[in-house]
This record gives structure tokens, sequence and C-alpha cells, in this order.
């Protein structure tokens, strides 16, 4: 393996954790930072293309868990509307590099919230750098496999 696969992995792993632990914070700027411009996220369907598209899924999720109380610990400032905790744990990351500047990954997810386990599933992902080399969504396909009857993402 050469060290620019192993610097392209490791950007892609951070990338990936980034998606999560940003988003599960509601620090959704963060999360926008992640994708391409012209980039396309797949909900099961509800297709999403350009950045702007792409931030209603995260303002579309925090509107509807409005009325959910926050964990008291839910690191956003109380000012914000915030989101009852929710954590993201994602495994089995498989990385295929394509070339310097395009790779594949599929990741196994696993959410919880308030209720406990709630809903898990696959991300199926295209990377590729961006002008200055930062590897970045290009495209995210989302995929359900199952939740708790009493998810807080049912529907969604």
């Amino acid at each position: 393996m050469e060290l620019w696969e192993i610097n392209a992995r490791e950007s892609i792993r951070d990338l990936t954790t980034r998606y999560n632990s940003n988003g599960d914070a509601g620090r959704f700027a963060n999360v926008r930072e992640l994708f391409l411009d012209d980039a396309v996220m797949d909900l099961e369907g509800d297709v999403k293309t350009g950045l702007d598209e792409i931030m209603t899924i995260f303002t579309g999720t925090r509107s509807k868990l409005h009325d959910v109380p926050p964990h008291p610990a839910a690191d956003v400032p109380k000012d914000k509307a915030a989101l009852p905790y929710v954590r993201h744990y994602t495994a089995t990351h498989q990385i295929d590099l394509v070339d310097k500047n395009n790779a594949t990954g599929r990741l196994y997810f696993f959410v919880v919230t308030p209720i406990g386990p709630d809903h898990w599933g696959r991300y199926t992902d295209t990377y590729r750098t961006n002008d200055a080399g930062q590897w970045k969504f290009a495209r995210r396909h989302v995929k359900v496999d199952g939740r708790a009857a009493n998810s807080l993402f049912g529907g969604m």
C-alpha cells in the first residue's frame, strides 16, 4: 500500500465520522462542508441534489423532532432548537480507492435515541476530492434496514 492510499483511507474515515458527530450534535453548517457543491444524497428514493437541497434533510429532521425533549447532556446551545440525543454508530467501513481523487465506500449504521435502538441500515458512498485535495461526499445513499416500532425517525 502506498502512502497516498493510507492518507486517502484515513481522510475518508474522518469524513464519515465528522458527518455523524456533527449531524448528531445539530452542527449542520459543519455537515454542509463535508459535501461537494454538486453532491447527491438519496434517502431511499428521496433524492436531493446540491448543498441547499441536501441541507433540507437536516433542517427537516430538526423540525420534525422539535417537540421531542432534548437530552440534558445535548451539546447544542440552549438558544438553538436542540435535538434529543441522537448517536450514530458505524461499522464495517469498506473503502475502495478508484484513483487518487475518487473512491467508493459502504458501511453499516446503528442509531440510538432516547427510546434506545431507533433505526439501522447502510450507507453506500461515492467520495471525491475537491480542488483543495480534501475528500468530500459526492454521493451518499442511505438505506434503512429496520427501525423500532416507536422510532423517533419513523416515516422520515
